[in-house]
């Protein structure tokens, strides 16, 4: 079975787990509180598609993950949710801090309502994902049920403690590529890592195993910031569907850009003078490639990539499901867009 034929069978269960958790707040006197997370998460108002909601990736690899430790994706659904819900109540909370206008092509929740009842749409999410985890008791005994919402906590600390030194990068000018791990580690790779983790204790795995699958998920987190950070500067704008400039222009402090900071060279002169302009982008995207930045961020993108497949290949996951999580695996480290 194909990574396309698990996605059939497993995004509308999903789905329909996610709208029954959120459920909770369908109530007379808070349906149009109800009505902005539903927004949010794709569902409704202008725009409202299937794709508006996101791809859902996170959720799948916990469903995968179980599946391929041979437990019931199905009972893993509760633990799935709570973390998507996680994931988007980040992404709320970010479009604020981000100052985003759009999300997905949509306006954003705090464009739409308002900063002071998107903050609540954010800890409305939050709150839900923890009741989400909590019904893993219909299935599961109290213990498993208790280690996967420490899991879940603990990826959520760790989310926002990346968050927190990615904001406070924009201030700082003393910044190392060691300075960089921990922050991709917890606001790209905490919930990659925690969706492999919660997917193998509830799959059954053993101890090894659940080390072996929260490595593959923490690697392949770092794999896909450092490959977000090359097509950032790099990509090929017809494929990724968003402009190459941005990173620069933005001032955006990714691998390769605190790498080519470090080398001291023309382009650090250059950046520490701030305010890039849209005709320097090209030439400066050259500059960071001539000094080293490019070939650089490309070996810790192949380094993540061997770490995470070799750690995979240690978890050894079985059937259909083991095959199909390779497949996504693959699909996720090698991408142009």
């Amino acid at each position: 079975m194909s990574l396309e034929k698990f996605s059939k069978e497993m995004l509308p269960a999903i789905e329909s787990e996610l709208k029954s958790q959120v459920a909770r707040l369908d109530k007379p006197h808070t349906r149009p509180f109800y009505d902005m997370l539903t927004y949010h998460l794709g569902w409704t108002g202008e725009g409202a598609n299937s794709q508006a909601g996101g791809k859902r990736l996170r959720p799948l690899i916990v469903l995968l993950v179980t599946a391929a430790c041979e437990g019931q994706w199905e009972n893993a659904l509760p633990a799935a949710c709570a973390i998507e819900l996680v994931h988007n109540f980040s992404l709320v909370h970010d479009d604020i801090q981000d100052n985003s206008g759009t999300r997905r092509g949509r306006t954003t929740t705090w464009k739409k309502w308002g900063m002071p009842m998107a903050i609540n749409v954010g800890d409305g999410l939050f709150v839900l994902s923890n009741q989400a985890i909590m019904d893993l008791k219909k299935d599961y005994p109290a213990e498993t049920v208790i280690q996967a919402a420490t899991i879940l906590h603990g990826s959520s600390l760790d989310l926002t403690s990346g968050q927190f030194l990615d904001m406070s990068f924009e201030e700082r000018d003393d910044l190392t590529v060691e300075d960089y791990w921990p922050m991709v580690a917890g606001k790209t790779a905490a919930l990659l890592r925690a969706s492999c983790h919660l997917g193998a204790i509830l799959g059954g795995a053993d101890e090894n195993q659940c080390d072996a699958y929260r490595s593959f998920g923490h690697s392949v987190g770092i794999a896909f910031q450092v490959q977000d950070d090359i097509l950032g500067i790099w990509g090929d704008e017809a494929i990724t569907g968003k402009s190459a400039a941005n990173d620069l222009l933005n001032g955006k402090k990714s691998l390769p850009v605190i790498h080519g900071i470090n080398q001291s060279g023309d382009f650090a002169e250059r950046w520490k003078k701030g305010n890039i302009k849209p005709d320097e982008v090209e030439g400066l995207a050259k500059l960071l490639a001539t000094e080293g930045s490019y070939e650089y961020t490309h070996a810790i993108s192949r380094q993540m990539t061997t770490l995470a497949l070799n750690s995979l290949r240690e978890a050894d996951p079985q059937g259909e499901a083991g095959a199909v999580l390779m497949e996504l695996a693959n699909k996720l480290i090698y991408r142009e867009q």
